[in-house]
């Protein structure tokens, strides 16, 4: 547990049908910390291991509390009951609709097909909850967050909470590709789409809290998955 580079906390799916394909389509399984080989999909605009390069070290997952560097007398261990006791004091989460395939800043995506409120707000809670275990960012990493253009608000939820896209710029996404011209982001949503359909819950409840940590290479391993009250 301790020794990661940088920690996160995310929702990752439990053992399933939805959770292997994850593994295999990104070809990583964070769970069991091993590289997975990719599925054979016909009508793909490329080589799935083009598409998914980008979020393949990650697995697949929603990002809840964006990944940070331990703050100093912070521990690993001290981050992981933090984890347990916010999971065991929130209600699950649903969206009654489900997910659905969509696109999101130019990469697809699997998005709550109904109202995400209830997702937002959650992962709201874990951001401000867990924020003492947080390093402050260095100057490399804020410049990296900088490349895209940030607006005033996401400057002030930079410098607050050390990523732009929490709290009201939050939005609920499971990433699945990186981003893609448009034809390419069509035709591989019209080949993941058949395939994905009898994978996707409904309702979608998030029903536990994963802590994962970033490894030397990069990679991010599952460190252990607490149920919400109730979950």
């Amino acid at each position: 547990m301790e020794g990661f580079a940088r920690y996160a906390v995310y929702w990752t799916p439990g053992p399933g049908a939805l959770a292997d394909f994850g593994a295999a389509w990104l070809g990583w399984d964070p769970q069991q910390g091993r590289a997975v080989p990719h599925p054979d999909l016909p009508g793909l605009p490329g080589p799935v291991a083009e598409l998914t390069d980008e979020p393949r070290r990650y697995g697949l997952h929603a990002t809840l509390k964006p990944p940070f560097r331990l703050a100093p007398g912070r521990t690993a261990a001290g981050l992981d009951r933090a984890v347990a006791a916010l999971a065991a004091r929130l209600a699950p989460a649903r969206v009654p609709e489900g997910l659905a395939l969509g696109s999101l800043g130019g990469f697809l995506a699997l998005l709550p097909a109904g109202d995400g409120a209830a997702l937002d707000a959650l992962a709201a809670e874990a951001v401000a909850a867990l924020d003492a275990f947080r390093a402050e960012p260095e100057p490399a990493e804020l410049a990296r967050r900088r490349a895209l253009p940030l607006t005033p608000r996401q400057e002030a939820l930079l410098a607050r909470w050390g990523y732009p896209y929490v709290m009201e710029d939050f939005r609920f996404h499971v990433t699945l590709t990186g981003r893609l011209a448009p034809v390419a982001a069509e035709r591989t949503a019209a080949a993941l789409a058949p395939v994905l359909a009898p994978l996707l819950p409904r309702p979608f409840v998030l029903d536990a809290l994963s802590l994962l940590g970033e490894d030397a290479g990069g990679r991010f391993h599952l460190i252990a998955r607490h149920a919400t009250g109730g979950g």
